[in-house]
């Protein structure tokens, strides 16, 4: 595994990807949900952190969200799989598929 040398917020990553942050923050909130290190806690304070990916994080996430949305019922099982708040699923169900 190459050093790790820059990380992206998931922020920044959910405009590149045009994506919905709270989607993002959602599947990495677990960090088994992607490979060993592609998440990465950014301590912001004492008690503070955020999630960063790194490229293979980002690459793996990109990925992730291309196969669940191959057919319509594929990407309801995956907002199911991995969102646990109703009122974001329908928001993101609600924006046109891609």
């Amino acid at each position: 595994m190459a050093a790790v040398t820059h990380v992206f917020s998931i922020d920044y990553v959910a405009k590149l990807l045009d994506e919905d942050p709270e989607l993002l923050q959602a599947i990495v909130s677990n960090d088994d949900n992607l490979s060993y290190g592609s998440i990465i806690s950014v301590y912001t304070g004492p008690d503070e952190a955020i999630a960063a990916l790194t490229d293979d994080g980002m690459d793996e996430l990109r990925q992730m969200l291309a196969d669940a949305r191959r057919t319509a019922d594929e990407w309801s099982d995956f907002l199911d799989a991995f969102v646990d708040d109703e009122e974001l699923i329908t928001r993101i169900k609600a924006k046109s598929p891609r």
